[in-house]
């Protein structure tokens, strides 16, 4: 019996160890657990991945593998051709003037020729919608760029003015509007007599604004404002740039968000060069209206072309619109005193150092 009491003692001592171990895991265990809420917080954090529904595609077609074509062009590193025919991949795409284009098409559209004297020219704008922040980009936008010369745009307008007074309603009918009216025409649009659907633009006159918050909620985005033009005072001035006004819209390549290609009429080519040359000078500077703040080019190139012709015509457009965006720096101006204070304080030191060194040699 005593014989057996040192294994017993052994076997005591053994299973204690082993107690004491799992107990440890255990606690260590407890010690090193997530606080609460930490993985509910970091499973919030995932970001869903949207599956996008894609359509048909053939089987010859789907182990093909798209190509990357990045379609913002930059040849300045050609050279530019001496001749009057050149290989076109080996040198720079020619720029000529606006009133060097016009008068190219001309000639294509003389009658002895294509015989269209009146036809319609195009301003073909590439723009880089490449946002403040590399991921992100310019929304698509559409607008209404006002001109000094008319032409014949073939479009039919339908413009409705809400105004108060008869002065203000007949400069109104004078200047184009389809529908002019005042309060009883509002309390129309609210009883579902008159369908705001039927017009194209909604613009109203300042002194009207109290009484139109009433139908607010039926126009939506349509409601009259001054960033689009269609609230002011000078009805004559909004009513003129919606009738003969250039409407263009800018869109994001599905494949290259940063790019993006307006196409708009600027006017005819029996229309004065100069006066052509205006109406595209207002195209630009609106369009330049939408750029974003960052540095670089916004509007990077500008062809002109006159159908049914197939020929295109580059333009330089910096002639009308700045070609970079430069930042002040946003420092205070105690900062600044202070780096120009340094600045001068080292260049002193510096034409110190020169003189003694001159007066030692």
């Amino acid at each position: 019996m005593l014989r057996n009491l040192p294994n017993l003692f052994n076997a005591i001592n053994l299973s204690n160890q082993v107690r004491q171990n799992v107990r440890t895991l255990y606690v260590s265990a407890t010690n090193e657990a997530a606080r609460k809420g930490t993985r509910e917080k970091a499973r919030k954090k995932k970001v869903k991945v949207e599956i996008k529904k894609v359509g048909f595609i053939p089987h010859n077609l789907r182990k093909k593998v798209k190509i990357e074509i990045n379609k913002h062009v930059d040849d300045s590193w050609k050279p530019t051709s001496s001749d009057d025919v050149w290989i076109g991949k080996y040198c720079q795409y020619p720029v000529f003037t606006v009133q060097e284009a016009v008068k190219f098409h001309r000639e294509t559209h003389h009658p002895t020729m294509y015989n269209v004297p009146n036809a319609a020219i195009i301003a073909e704008i590439e723009i880089n919608m490449q946002g403040d922040k590399p991921t992100r980009f310019v929304e698509n936008f559409h607008r209404m760029a006002p001109i000094n010369h008319k032409f014949d745009h073939g479009e039919e307008r339908s413009i409705l003015v809400l105004t108060k007074g008869q002065e203000n309603i007949d400069i109104a009918k004078k200047a184009g509007a389809t529908l002019v009216g005042d309060v009883g025409l509002i309390k129309s649009i609210q009883n579902g007599d008159l369908s705001i659907q039927e017009y194209q633009y909604i613009i109203a006159h300042n002194n009207i604004l109290a009484d139109l918050v009433h139908v607010r909620g039926l126009m939506k985005r349509r409601f009259p404002n001054p960033k689009s033009g269609t609230l002011g005072s000078d009805l004559e001035e909004m009513i003129q740039k919606f009738v003969n006004g250039i409407t263009y819209s800018a869109l994001k390549d599905e494949n290259q968000q940063n790019f993006a290609q307006i196409t708009a009429q600027f006017g005819t080519l029996d229309m004065d060069e100069k006066h052509l040359e205006d109406n595209l000078a207002q195209l630009l500077k609106d369009i330049n209206t939408n750029r974003p703040k960052r540095e670089g080019k916004f509007i990077t190139r500008v062809f002109l072309k006159s159908p049914p012709s197939n020929e295109t015509l580059k333009i330089n457009p910096f002639e009308y619109v700045p070609e970079e965006q430069t930042f002040t720096s946003k420092k205070k101006p105690a900062v600044l005193a202070e780096e120009e204070h340094e600045e001068s304080a080292d260049a002193d030191d510096d034409n110190n150092e020169k003189e003694k060194k001159e007066a030692v040699n």
